[in-house]
C-alpha cells in the first residue's frame, strides 16, 4: 500500500514538473525562488485566504486587442448589504482608480474589486453598478461605489478601443471561484509589462503560525510598471542588460502601474488595513519598482472576518460591534504581506509568456534560464527547509 501511494506522490509530481517544463515557464518556487520565511497556503494565492474568489476574462481578438478584466470578491454574499472593512495606500496617485474617496471616508467596500485598463474603467464601473442593482435585495439602492483599478496596456492594446464589454465583465463575476489563481498573460494582465520584460497576473499568500494568530494574508497584482529588475538581491535587470535608463533610445518604458490587492481573515479595521497595506510597497520596492512620475500605484487592503463588517441596514442599532487585532500584534501581518506581494510580483513575471499585439509590438517575457544562472551567480535560489520557529 505504501509503494502504492509513494508512485502515485511520484507520478503526480511528474505530471506537475512537466506541465510547466514543457513552456520553460512556472511559478517562481518551481524554480526554487523563494522570498521570505512564512509558510503559503496550500495555493500560495489570494484565494487562501477563505471566502476570497478570483474570477477573470481574457480579451484577446485579431493583432491588436490585448486586454481583460480580473474580479476579486471578498465574500459570496450580498458585498452591498454586507460590506467588509478596507482601505487603499496610494503609492503614487498617477491613476484612474474608482471608489478610493468612499472607501477613505467610510472603511469599507461594497463590491467586487474589479481590475482592468485605464480607458476601460468607467465602463466597467458602469457594468458593475448594473451588476450589483441586479442583485436580489438591493432592488431599491440608489448609490453604489464600484472600485475598479486599472493600468495602462496601450503598448500591446488597442486600449483607445475599450474593448472590455458588459459580458465580460459579469462573465468575470459570475465565473468567480475559491480555486488556483491562473497567472501571466490573462485577464488584466493580457496586455501588461513589467519591468522591462511582460507582466501580469500573480498572486501568492503567507500564514501566519498558530502563536501569532494563524491568520492567511493573500496578495494578487497586476504587474505594469518599469524600474530594474531585482530578485532576492540579484540585479537580474542589470544583468539581463534590459532596465530602464539603460539605454535612451531603447530603454524600457519607467511609466505604468501597479495594482495590489490583499486579503486577510485577520480582524482588522480600516485604520490596520490601510498600515498592513502600506507594507506592501516595501515589496514593490525589493523587486525594483520605484514607482515613476507616470506610474499608478494603488495597495487595496480588505478583511474577510465577520466581526469587521459592516451591514447596509442596521436595523435601528446605534452602536456598531466590531473586532480589531491589538496594535503590538500585527508586524506578523505585515511581514506576510510583504512577502506575499514581492512574490506575487515574481509569480506575475515567472508565469507570462511572449505577446505580441497592437501595431505588431512584441514584449518578451522573463527569461528563465539566462534569470536561473543570474541568481546562482549571487547565491539567490532556496535550497534550505522553513525554521521550525516559523511553524509554531
Amino acid at each position: 500500500m505504501k509503494k502504492n501511494v509513494l508512485g502515485l506522490v511520484i507520478a503526480l509530481l511528474s505530471i506537475s514538473y512537466h506541465s510547466y517544463s514543457q513552456s520553460g515557464r512556472g511559478r517562481a518556487r518551481d524554480f526554487n525562488i523563494v522570498t521570505g520565511i512564512l509558510p503559503t497556503g496550500k495555493l500560495n494565492g489570494i484565494t487562501d485566504v477563505p471566502g476570497v474568489k478570483v474570477g477573470q476574462k481574457s480579451v484577446i481578438k485579431d493583432n491588436n486587442v490585448r486586454t481583460g478584466i480580473t474580479a476579486i470578491i471578498p465574500h459570496s454574499g450580498n458585498l452591498f448589504q454586507d460590506k467588509v472593512a478596507a482601505a487603499v495606500y496610494v503609492g503614487n496617485g498617477f491613476g484612474k482608480m474608482m471608489g478610493i474617496s468612499q472607501i477613505e471616508e467610510l472603511g469599507n467596500i461594497e463590491t467586487p474589486i474589479l481590475l482592468t485598463n485605464t480607458l476601460n474603467a468607467p465602463k466597467v464601473a458602469d457594468a458593475l453598478i448594473d451588476y450589483m442593482i441586479s442583485l436580489p435585495g438591493n432592488e431599491n439602492i440608489k448609490s453604489v461605489n464600484s472600485v475598479i483599478g486599472e493600468t495602462n496596456d496601450g503598448g500591446l492594446n488597442d486600449i483607445r478601443g475599450r474593448h472590455v464589454q458588459k459580458e465580460d465583465v459579469f462573465e468575470a463575476i459570475q465565473t468567480a471561484s475559491i480555486g488556483a489563481v491562473k497567472e501571466g498573460n490573462v485577464g488584466a494582465g493580457v496586455g501588461t509589462e513589467c519591468l522591462g520584460f511582460k507582466g501580469g497576473i500573480g498572486t501568492a499568500s503567507r500564514v501566519l503560525p498558530p502563536s501569532k494568530g494563524g491568520y492567511t494574508v493573500g496578495v494578487l497584482v497586476q504587474t505594469n510598471f518599469g524600474g530594474v529588475l531585482n530578485i532576492n538581491g540579484a540585479p537580474v535587470g542589470r544583468e539581463l542588460q534590459n532596465y530602464y535608463m539603460m539605454n535612451p533610445k531603447n530603454a524600457p518604458k519607467a511609466d505604468g502601474s501597479c495594482m495590489i490587492v490583499i486579503a486577510t481573515d485577520a480582524p482588522l479595521s480600516s485604520r490596520n488595513l490601510k498600515r498592513l497595506a502600506k507594507r506592501s510597497y516595501i515589496a514593490f520596492g525589493n523587486v525594483g519598482g520605484f514607482s515613476s512620475n507616470g506610474s499608478g500605484d494603488y495597495s487595496i487592503a480588505f478583511s474577510t472576518h465577520p466581526a469587521t463588517r459592516t451591514p447596509y441596514n442596521n436595523k435601528g442599532a446605534i452602536v456598531l460591534q466590531t473586532e480589531d487585532i491589538h496594535n503590538d500584534e500585527l508586524s506578523p501581518l505585515f511581514m506576510a504581506v510583504w512577502e506575499a506581494t514581492e512574490e506575487a510580483i515574481l509569480n506575475s513575471m515567472f508565469a507570462a509568456e511572449d505577446m505580441t499585439g497592437h501595431n505588431n509590438k512584441t514584449i518578451k517575457a522573463l527569461p528563465i534560464k539566462e534569470t536561473l544562472e543570474i541568481l546562482k551567480k549571487y547565491n539567490a535560489l532556496d535550497h534550505g527547509s522553513l525554521p521550525k520557529a516559523m511553524t509554531q
